[in-house]
């Protein structure tokens, strides 16, 4: 279909220039020009050739310039003639055929389609009829993936997980930032989330092998419909954000198991800081030392059990239990009694939040 439209655009254009132009697609195949004659001629080693030039490079008769889509080379443009107006005729059409070409992707591709409705940029009116002309399922199951990578490396994010998912019409792997991409998988009805965060885990293990590259990745829930696909987009983000703040070892989290946290970080900040002052009227959180907030949280992670706490952390449970006893005598909470300790795990993880937050002055 690109290619038509680059036909029809260089028909229109024979006139006005009266040169031989054309384009040439990324095999280096001549796929439209303004004579017929030339269309399917291959022409080799052109972009190599632009690759080492600043702009347009001239041989052979024809001047060359690649067309950008994007901040992508999407095809070659080329004018007969080596001189100067073929250089300003070259640089005019790489110019218009990249703008053409970004403007119909704009209206016709389905990973654009996607885009648009996951940033909340097309009516949810007009989704159902656009669906219809891109001949779109819009009753596939299908989860969101953001994956956010960290340092720099020789591949774009793009292309490193567009490798992975060559299947363009069941996957849509989207750019949002320099270090964000989407991954909008369609999955099959009644897939569990745990096989997604299966899927998320051998990505980051295949980018850290084959790449060397460290990312985080925030899954949503399975959504089954197009439009809820930005409601998606959100959980994603969301889940990386939360997994920031309380799962700061996890580099795989998804929506569905954020927990508390998912409410904790929804609450206004000004609640959250009269909640930490009621808990701890008594005393400060910030009293306790590093010890003694290593030997809570391993108390949780024990489900309370005395016993085997003190044998986790190679102590006499006398000492646990001393530990414990403080704790209780600075802040009133007995860990050991369930709706002390949930009291206790909430106020810490609201303490982690409110850290976590940017200081605004």
């Amino acid at each position: 279909m690109a290619n038509r439209l680059y036909q029809g655009v260089i028909h229109q254009m024979k006139d006005a220039i009266n040169r031989t132009v054309g384009i040439i697609d990324e095999a280096g195949v001549i796929v439209a020009c303004s004579d017929p004659r030339l269309v399917g001629e291959s022409r080799q080693g052109i972009r190599e050739e632009l690759s080492f030039s600043n702009d347009a490079a001239a041989f052979d008769g024809f001047t060359y310039r690649f067309i950008s889509v994007g901040g992508k080379n999407e095809g070659i443009v080329f004018v007969e003639g080596d001189d100067a107006e073929a250089g300003r005729y070259a640089a005019m059409l790489a110019v218009s055929l990249g703008n053409i070409k970004s403007l119909y992707d704009e209206k016709y591709d389905k990973g654009s389609f996607i885009k648009n409705i996951m940033l909340d940029n097309i009516l949810p009116s007009d989704i159902y009829i656009k669906s219809k002309e891109l001949h779109f399922s819009g009753d596939d199951h299908r989860v969101v993936l953001i994956i956010k990578f960290f340092g720099w490396t020789d591949v774009l994010p793009y292309d490193m997980v567009a490798g992975m998912f060559p299947d363009k019409s069941r996957d849509y792997v989207i750019n949002i930032g320099e270090s964000d991409v989407v991954l909008v998988k369609e999955v099959e009805e009644g897939t569990d989330i745990r096989e997604v965060e299966e899927l998320a885990a051998g990505i980051a293990e295949t980018l850290n092998a084959e790449f060397f590259t460290k990312v985080s990745i925030g899954i949503s829930s399975v959504v089954d419909g197009l439009k809820d696909l930005a409601r998606a987009y959100k959980e994603a983000r969301i889940s990386l954000e939360v997994g920031k703040v309380f799962d700061t070892e996890k580099n795989i989290v998804s929506y569905e198991n954020l927990g508390i946290g998912r409410l904790i970080y929804q609450l206004p900040t000004t609640l959250c800081e009269i909640f930490l002052d009621e808990v701890f009227k008594r005393g400060s959180l910030d009293s306790l030392d590093r010890e003694t907030l290593m030997t809570v949280q391993s108390f949780f992670e024990n489900n309370l059990n005395v016993s085997e706490t003190s044998r986790k952390l190679f102590v006499h449970r006398n000492t646990l239990v001393y530990r414990l006893e403080k704790i209780r005598k600075l802040t009133g909470l007995d860990l050991r009694e369930f709706e002390h300790a949930v009291t206790f795990k909430v106020a810490l993880m609201v303490k982690k939040y409110l850290t976590s937050k940017p200081t605004k002055f």
